[in-house]
Protein backbone atom coordinates (compact mmCIF):
# COMPACT_ATOMS: atom_id res chain seq x y z
CA UNK A 1 0.00 0.00 0.00
CA UNK A 2 1.17 3.58 -0.59
CA UNK A 3 2.24 5.20 2.67
CA UNK A 4 3.62 8.53 3.86
CA UNK A 5 6.78 9.09 5.86
CA UNK A 6 4.78 10.38 8.83
CA UNK A 7 3.07 6.98 9.14
CA UNK A 8 6.45 5.41 9.96
CA UNK A 9 7.41 7.81 12.76
CA UNK A 10 7.08 5.08 15.40
CA UNK A 11 9.31 2.77 13.36
CA UNK A 12 11.90 5.53 13.09
CA UNK A 13 11.86 6.02 16.85
CA UNK A 14 12.21 2.28 17.43
CA UNK A 15 15.14 2.08 15.00
CA UNK A 16 16.78 5.11 16.58
CA UNK A 17 16.97 7.07 13.34
CA UNK A 18 14.72 8.41 10.62
CA UNK A 19 14.35 7.07 7.13
CA UNK A 20 12.93 8.22 3.83
CA UNK A 21 10.23 7.12 1.41
CA UNK A 22 11.13 5.41 -1.85
CA UNK A 23 8.61 5.16 -4.66
CA UNK A 24 5.73 5.99 -2.33
CA UNK A 25 5.58 2.57 -0.68
CA UNK A 26 8.97 1.71 0.87
CA UNK A 27 10.22 3.22 4.12
CA UNK A 28 13.99 2.89 3.88
CA UNK A 29 16.57 3.49 6.61
CA UNK A 30 20.34 3.33 6.20
CA UNK A 31 22.86 2.17 8.80
CA UNK A 32 26.22 2.89 7.12
CA UNK A 33 29.23 1.40 8.90
CA UNK A 34 31.31 4.58 8.97
CA UNK A 35 33.07 3.13 12.02
CA UNK A 36 34.89 0.50 9.95
CA UNK A 37 38.14 0.91 8.04
CA UNK A 38 37.92 -1.94 5.53
CA UNK A 39 40.60 -2.59 2.91
CA UNK A 40 39.96 -4.90 -0.03
CA UNK A 41 42.43 -5.38 -2.88
CA UNK A 42 44.41 -2.42 -1.57
CA UNK A 43 41.34 -0.13 -1.73
CA UNK A 44 39.99 1.63 1.36
CA UNK A 45 36.29 0.82 0.97
CA UNK A 46 33.91 3.75 1.33
CA UNK A 47 30.68 3.02 3.24
CA UNK A 48 28.70 3.73 0.09
CA UNK A 49 30.62 1.13 -1.91
CA UNK A 50 30.05 -1.95 0.23
CA UNK A 51 29.36 -1.02 3.87
CA UNK A 52 25.85 0.41 3.55
CA UNK A 53 23.56 -1.64 5.79
CA UNK A 54 19.86 -0.84 5.44
CA UNK A 55 16.36 -1.96 6.38
CA UNK A 56 13.10 -1.36 4.51
CA UNK A 57 9.45 -1.55 5.59
CA UNK A 58 6.29 -1.88 3.50
CA UNK A 59 2.62 -1.96 4.51
CA UNK A 60 -0.01 -4.33 3.10
CA UNK A 61 -3.78 -4.01 2.68
CA UNK A 62 -4.46 -6.39 5.57
CA UNK A 63 -2.67 -4.00 7.93
CA UNK A 64 0.46 -6.11 8.27
CA UNK A 65 3.99 -4.88 7.64
CA UNK A 66 7.07 -6.55 6.22
CA UNK A 67 10.64 -5.63 7.11
CA UNK A 68 13.61 -6.65 5.01
CA UNK A 69 17.24 -5.70 5.42
CA UNK A 70 20.89 -6.30 4.61
CA UNK A 71 23.18 -5.73 7.59
CA UNK A 72 26.97 -5.35 7.76
CA UNK A 73 28.52 -7.20 10.71
CA UNK A 74 32.07 -7.99 11.68
CA UNK A 75 32.98 -11.60 12.35
CA UNK A 76 33.13 -10.85 16.09
CA UNK A 77 29.66 -9.25 16.05
CA UNK A 78 27.87 -11.75 13.86
CA UNK A 79 26.69 -14.42 16.32
CA UNK A 80 25.56 -11.90 18.95
CA UNK A 81 23.51 -9.98 16.40
CA UNK A 82 21.92 -13.16 15.02
CA UNK A 83 21.01 -14.32 18.54
CA UNK A 84 19.31 -10.99 19.25
CA UNK A 85 17.29 -11.09 16.02
CA UNK A 86 16.20 -14.65 16.62
CA UNK A 87 15.10 -13.77 20.15
CA UNK A 88 12.81 -11.10 18.65
CA UNK A 89 11.37 -13.23 15.85
CA UNK A 90 13.50 -11.72 13.07
CA UNK A 91 14.48 -14.38 10.53
CA UNK A 92 17.96 -14.76 9.09
CA UNK A 93 17.59 -15.54 5.37
CA UNK A 94 21.18 -15.27 4.10
CA UNK A 95 24.71 -14.89 5.41
CA UNK A 96 27.61 -14.22 3.06
CA UNK A 97 30.32 -11.82 1.92
CA UNK A 98 30.20 -8.99 -0.60
CA UNK A 99 33.98 -8.55 -0.91
CA UNK A 100 36.93 -10.78 -1.64
CA UNK A 101 40.01 -10.70 0.63
CA UNK A 102 39.34 -7.95 3.13
CA UNK A 103 40.55 -6.74 6.48
CA UNK A 104 38.90 -6.88 8.94
CA UNK A 105 36.61 -9.80 8.09
CA UNK A 106 33.14 -8.47 7.26
CA UNK A 107 29.90 -10.41 6.68
CA UNK A 108 26.47 -9.45 5.41
CA UNK A 109 23.31 -10.79 7.06
CA UNK A 110 19.91 -10.61 5.35
CA UNK A 111 17.00 -10.31 7.77
CA UNK A 112 13.25 -10.57 7.35
CA UNK A 113 10.16 -10.06 9.46
CA UNK A 114 6.40 -9.89 8.91
CA UNK A 115 3.65 -9.09 11.38
CA UNK A 116 0.89 -6.78 12.53
CA UNK A 117 3.15 -4.54 14.62
CA UNK A 118 5.73 -2.68 12.54
CA UNK A 119 7.23 -1.03 15.61
CA UNK A 120 7.82 -4.44 17.22
CA UNK A 121 9.65 -5.52 14.06
CA UNK A 122 11.74 -2.35 14.27
CA UNK A 123 12.58 -3.02 17.92
CA UNK A 124 13.66 -6.52 17.00
CA UNK A 125 15.91 -5.23 14.25
CA UNK A 126 17.33 -2.59 16.58
CA UNK A 127 18.21 -5.29 19.13
CA UNK A 128 20.56 -6.83 16.58
CA UNK A 129 22.08 -3.51 15.53
CA UNK A 130 22.74 -2.72 19.19
CA UNK A 131 25.04 -5.74 19.38
CA UNK A 132 27.23 -4.31 16.64
CA UNK A 133 29.44 -1.26 16.44
CA UNK A 134 27.05 0.45 14.01
CA UNK A 135 27.49 4.16 14.79
CA UNK A 136 24.63 6.55 15.56
CA UNK A 137 23.21 8.49 12.62
CA UNK A 138 25.44 11.26 11.37
CA UNK A 139 25.93 13.49 8.40
CA UNK A 140 28.06 12.18 5.54
CA UNK A 141 31.37 13.87 4.92
CA UNK A 142 31.80 16.73 2.47
CA UNK A 143 31.02 15.94 -1.15
CA UNK A 144 34.23 15.69 -3.16
CA UNK A 145 34.63 15.95 -6.95
CA UNK A 146 33.82 12.65 -8.63
CA UNK A 147 36.92 11.63 -10.60
CA UNK A 148 34.94 9.46 -13.01
CA UNK A 149 33.56 9.81 -16.52
CA UNK A 150 29.97 9.72 -15.31
CA UNK A 151 28.55 10.54 -18.73
CA UNK A 152 30.56 7.66 -20.22
CA UNK A 153 29.37 5.23 -17.55
CA UNK A 154 25.75 6.25 -18.06
CA UNK A 155 26.05 5.98 -21.84
CA UNK A 156 27.57 2.51 -21.55
CA UNK A 157 24.87 1.29 -19.17
CA UNK A 158 22.00 3.10 -20.86
CA UNK A 159 20.67 4.58 -17.61
CA UNK A 160 21.18 7.49 -15.25
CA UNK A 161 22.90 7.09 -11.91
CA UNK A 162 23.33 9.02 -8.69
CA UNK A 163 26.30 10.30 -6.70
CA UNK A 164 26.04 9.38 -3.03
CA UNK A 165 28.67 9.65 -0.32
CA UNK A 166 31.69 9.51 -2.59
CA UNK A 167 30.46 6.80 -4.96
CA UNK A 168 28.46 6.64 -8.19
CA UNK A 169 25.59 4.16 -8.30
CA UNK A 170 23.38 2.75 -11.07
CA UNK A 171 20.41 0.47 -10.39
CA UNK A 172 18.36 -2.03 -12.39
CA UNK A 173 15.31 -3.96 -11.15
CA UNK A 174 13.61 -7.19 -12.14
CA UNK A 175 10.83 -6.88 -14.73
CA UNK A 176 8.72 -9.60 -13.11
CA UNK A 177 6.44 -9.18 -10.14
CA UNK A 178 8.37 -10.72 -7.25
CA UNK A 179 6.58 -12.22 -4.25
CA UNK A 180 7.78 -13.19 -0.80
CA UNK A 181 5.39 -16.02 0.00
CA UNK A 182 1.95 -14.51 -0.72
CA UNK A 183 3.18 -10.90 -0.43
CA UNK A 184 3.95 -8.87 -3.54
CA UNK A 185 7.18 -6.90 -3.18
CA UNK A 186 7.36 -3.31 -4.46
CA UNK A 187 9.53 -3.06 -7.56
CA UNK A 188 13.18 -3.33 -6.63
CA UNK A 189 12.76 -4.36 -2.98
CA UNK A 190 14.90 -7.43 -2.51
CA UNK A 191 15.48 -7.81 -6.25
CA UNK A 192 17.82 -4.99 -7.23
CA UNK A 193 20.93 -5.03 -9.40
CA UNK A 194 23.24 -2.39 -7.92
CA UNK A 195 26.43 -1.27 -9.70
CA UNK A 196 28.57 0.97 -7.49
CA UNK A 197 31.73 2.77 -8.61
CA UNK A 198 34.23 4.26 -6.16
CA UNK A 199 36.87 6.43 -7.88
CA UNK A 200 40.47 5.42 -7.23
CA UNK A 201 42.18 7.94 -9.57
CA UNK A 202 42.80 8.40 -13.26
CA UNK A 203 39.25 7.51 -14.28
CA UNK A 204 39.59 4.11 -12.65
CA UNK A 205 37.11 2.75 -10.14
CA UNK A 206 36.68 0.04 -7.59
CA UNK A 207 33.48 -1.68 -8.65
CA UNK A 208 31.26 -3.60 -6.26
CA UNK A 209 27.67 -4.63 -6.57
CA UNK A 210 24.95 -7.19 -6.67
CA UNK A 211 23.15 -8.82 -9.62
CA UNK A 212 19.67 -10.39 -9.24
CA UNK A 213 19.03 -13.32 -11.61
CA UNK A 214 16.63 -16.15 -12.24
CA UNK A 215 18.11 -19.63 -12.55
CA UNK A 216 18.05 -19.65 -16.34
CA UNK A 217 20.05 -16.39 -16.47
CA UNK A 218 22.80 -17.24 -14.00
CA UNK A 219 25.38 -18.77 -16.31
CA UNK A 220 25.02 -16.17 -19.07
CA UNK A 221 25.29 -13.28 -16.59
CA UNK A 222 28.29 -14.75 -14.79
CA UNK A 223 30.03 -15.45 -18.10
CA UNK A 224 29.45 -11.87 -19.23
CA UNK A 225 30.92 -10.52 -16.01
CA UNK A 226 34.00 -12.73 -16.29
CA UNK A 227 34.55 -11.85 -19.96
CA UNK A 228 34.67 -8.24 -18.80
CA UNK A 229 37.39 -9.02 -16.26
CA UNK A 230 35.01 -8.67 -13.31
CA UNK A 231 35.76 -11.02 -10.42
CA UNK A 232 32.96 -13.09 -8.89
CA UNK A 233 32.61 -13.02 -5.11
CA UNK A 234 29.44 -14.93 -4.21
CA UNK A 235 26.52 -16.77 -5.80
CA UNK A 236 23.67 -17.22 -3.33
CA UNK A 237 20.06 -16.51 -2.39
CA UNK A 238 18.78 -13.62 -0.28
CA UNK A 239 15.29 -15.01 0.42
CA UNK A 240 13.68 -18.26 1.51
CA UNK A 241 10.32 -18.28 -0.26
CA UNK A 242 10.36 -15.75 -3.08
CA UNK A 243 8.80 -16.33 -6.48
CA UNK A 244 10.33 -16.40 -9.02
CA UNK A 245 13.34 -17.91 -7.27
CA UNK A 246 16.20 -15.40 -7.41
CA UNK A 247 19.94 -15.87 -7.27
CA UNK A 248 22.35 -13.05 -6.47
CA UNK A 249 25.97 -12.59 -7.44
CA UNK A 250 28.30 -10.10 -5.80
CA UNK A 251 31.28 -8.99 -7.84
CA UNK A 252 34.42 -6.86 -7.66
CA UNK A 253 36.89 -5.18 -10.03
CA UNK A 254 39.37 -2.32 -10.11
CA UNK A 255 39.80 -0.92 -13.62
CA UNK A 256 38.77 1.86 -16.00
CA UNK A 257 35.23 2.77 -14.99
CA UNK A 258 33.74 3.08 -18.48
CA UNK A 259 35.26 -0.25 -19.54
CA UNK A 260 33.68 -1.85 -16.49
CA UNK A 261 30.33 -0.25 -17.33
CA UNK A 262 30.44 -1.75 -20.82
CA UNK A 263 31.04 -5.19 -19.32
CA UNK A 264 28.13 -4.69 -16.92
CA UNK A 265 25.89 -3.72 -19.84
CA UNK A 266 26.57 -7.06 -21.51
CA UNK A 267 25.48 -8.77 -18.29
CA UNK A 268 22.35 -6.59 -18.11
CA UNK A 269 21.48 -7.65 -21.65
CA UNK A 270 21.56 -11.29 -20.51
CA UNK A 271 18.86 -10.75 -17.85
CA UNK A 272 15.26 -9.55 -17.63
CA UNK A 273 16.06 -6.36 -15.77
CA UNK A 274 15.39 -2.70 -16.49
CA UNK A 275 16.24 0.73 -15.16
CA UNK A 276 13.85 1.67 -12.34
CA UNK A 277 11.24 4.37 -12.59
CA UNK A 278 12.19 6.41 -9.51
CA UNK A 279 14.51 5.45 -6.68
CA UNK A 280 14.66 1.99 -5.12
CA UNK A 281 16.83 0.66 -2.31
CA UNK A 282 19.73 -1.66 -2.88
CA UNK A 283 19.28 -5.30 -1.99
Amino acid sequence: MPTREAEWAGVGRALGRGGNMLRGAIYHTGFPRRDLQVISDGVLVEPGLALGAHVSFVRYADGSAMAMGDVVVTEDEMQRAIDAWQAHGIALTALHKHLLAQHPDIWWAHVHGHGRDAEALARGLRAGFDRTGTPPPGSPGPSLPMDLDIAGIEAALGTRGTVEEGVFKCLFVRRETVRSGPLVLPAGLGSTCAFIFQPVGGGRAALAGDFAMTADEVQDVLAALRRGGIRLVELHNHHLDESPRLFFSHFWAVADAVTLARALRRAVDAARVEAPVGEVPAG
